[in-house]
């Protein structure tokens, strides 16, 4: 199982000032009744923490959205060609669609 989980707040500043509400995501994948999120913090590093479903709950009171995919599996990645928090998530769910650049596009091409 695949959750994707979408933050309002970033310490970076480019995301600030072009994605608009939404400004980061996090791919969450559920394993053997494991959570491990995969972190974004830059070019060709992507750091894996293991979360417990608590802290899901934690991370809702702190405005954080999930978008839960029952349904799709992780895909493998290579993390040196990771660029962004999205493009990360994109490559997880298996997306391959171009016009999404930013976290709210992600958001609503979920939701639909």
């Amino acid at each position: 199982m695949l959750i994707i989980a979408f933050s309002t707040k970033t310490s970076k500043v480019l995301p600030r000032i072009f994605c608009g509400d939404l400004k980061h995501v996090a791919p969450i994948v559920w394993r053997c009744d494991k959570l491990t999120l995969y972190q974004f913090v830059r070019r060709g590093k992507i750091v894996k923490i293991p979360i417990l479903a608590r802290d899901i709950k934690i991370l809702t009171t702190h405005g954080w959205r999930f978008v839960y995919l029952p349904h799709t599996p992780a895909q493998n990645i290579d993390e040196r060609h990771i660029y962004t928090c999205v493009h990360l998530a994109k490559r997880m769910i298996g997306l391959r669609d171009l016009r999404i650049q930013t976290p709210g596009a992600l958001y609503k091409y979920l939701n639909k």
